[in-house]
């Protein structure tokens, strides 16, 4: 499929503008991502319609907290990624360099369908970064909205603002990774750069998306205290309070095979730094912590939502989303009752 966003330079090389890396490619050439190549007089999305797989997940594993709760979502993604995270969760993914991984496919039509027969609330463009197939998640976002379908997108944020804002135009929701609060870890484990990051998240907040935020706290990287408190402190001056931060678990993988995960006690001491900072609601995954999985109202700090592992176990919002004790209404978007899909995930076929 012809791709957006490029334009052609004096020199006849073709410049994609999706990324802050801006490829310059001559026919036959593929950009950093791997999916955007030149073909001809035109870039092209080569991964458009194709998918790593479908899953039906909970919505709190993208993760999203405040944002229907106990729902369920499908789930998909394609190849490559705009950054070179040497910690990178789904590396296998995000790294191919090959179409070969992209066994299943699917039009936008069909994966709005497939969401609205499975039951889900949302569609989540997930895994690898859908910033690198805007284009098809665009094109299923309008498809999931026409069939009463909510989108949902999980990103790193490195994006040029023309196609950041038709990208998150059409979503309900997105979980933006902010891999920590320095440009050096940014570069040197990411090959990006965090201003851009920054850019995006704050551009993202002044508009209609839901907007949550997580860091995958990294031993010895990212897990120094005055480091998360610069970073919560910005979230607060800049976005405000509100704003849910998930404070993620390492588990060594990809190119990052030797450093431990991520302890238990690390992350509880980086949900201390982000409460201390000003942060209403801050969140614990990758770990069995219960205590981090609690949602209070900001107000009278009565137990709103407890979960265990995705699975909601209390649910105490009146229909419109507001603590039954004090009547504060708690931000984010919330349905007249929770989801009940519970914790379980279910690969799905689209045919």
């Amino acid at each position: 499929m012809r791709a957006r966003w490029w334009h052609e330079l004096p020199d006849g090389r073709l410049q994609c503008d999706v990324c802050p890396r801006t490829c310059r490619l001559h026919d036959g050439q593929r950009g950093y991502c791997f999916v955007r190549a030149r073909a001809g007089d035109q870039i092209e999305l080569t991964t458009y319609g194709r998918s790593s797989g479908f899953a039906v997940d909970p919505i709190e594993k993208k993760p999203l907290a405040h944002f229907y709760p106990g729902t369920s979502v499908l789930s998909f993604g394609t190849a490559g990624c705009n950054l070179g995270c040497r910690f990178c969760q789904n590396w296998d993914i995000s790294t191919a360099r090959s179409t070969d991984r992209l066994a299943a496919t699917a039009t936008p039509a069909q994966i709005a369908a497939a969401a609205r027969d499975a039951g889900c609330a949302s569609v989540a463009f997930t895994y690898n970064d859908p910033l690198v197939f805007a284009e098809y998640a665009i094109d299923t976002a309008a498809a999931a909205h026409d069939a009463g379908v909510r989108t949902v997108a999980v990103t790193a944020g490195y994006v040029l603002p023309e196609p950041r804002a038709a990208f998150f135009a059409p979503m309900d929701a997105a979980n933006i990774d902010l891999k920590g609060f320095s440009e050096d870890v940014y570069w040197r484990t990411t090959g990006g750069h965090l201003r851009d990051v920054l850019q995006t998240i704050a551009w993202v907040a002044g508009t209609s998306t839901w907007l949550e935020l997580t860091t995958l706290v990294v031993p010895g990287l990212n897990d120094d205290p005055a480091q998360l408190a610069a970073m919560c402190a910005w979230i607060v001056t800049e976005l405000g309070r509100d704003v849910p931060l998930h404070l993620s678990a390492f588990h060594p993988a990809h190119k990052m095979r030797d450093v431990p995960p991520t302890p238990p006690a690390t992350l509880r001491t980086a949900r201390t730094i982000a409460v201390d900072a000003g942060l209403r609601f801050v969140y614990t995954g990758n770990v069995h912590d219960r205590s981090g999985e609690v949602t209070c109202c900001p107000s009278c700090s009565r137990t709103l939502v407890e979960r265990d592992w995705y699975q909601l176990l209390r649910y105490d919002l009146d229909p419109d989303g507001a603590c039954p004790g004090c009547g504060t209404a708690l931000p984010g978007r919330f349905g007249p009752a929770p989801g009940t899909w519970g914790r379980r995930t279910a690969r799905i076929a689209i045919t």
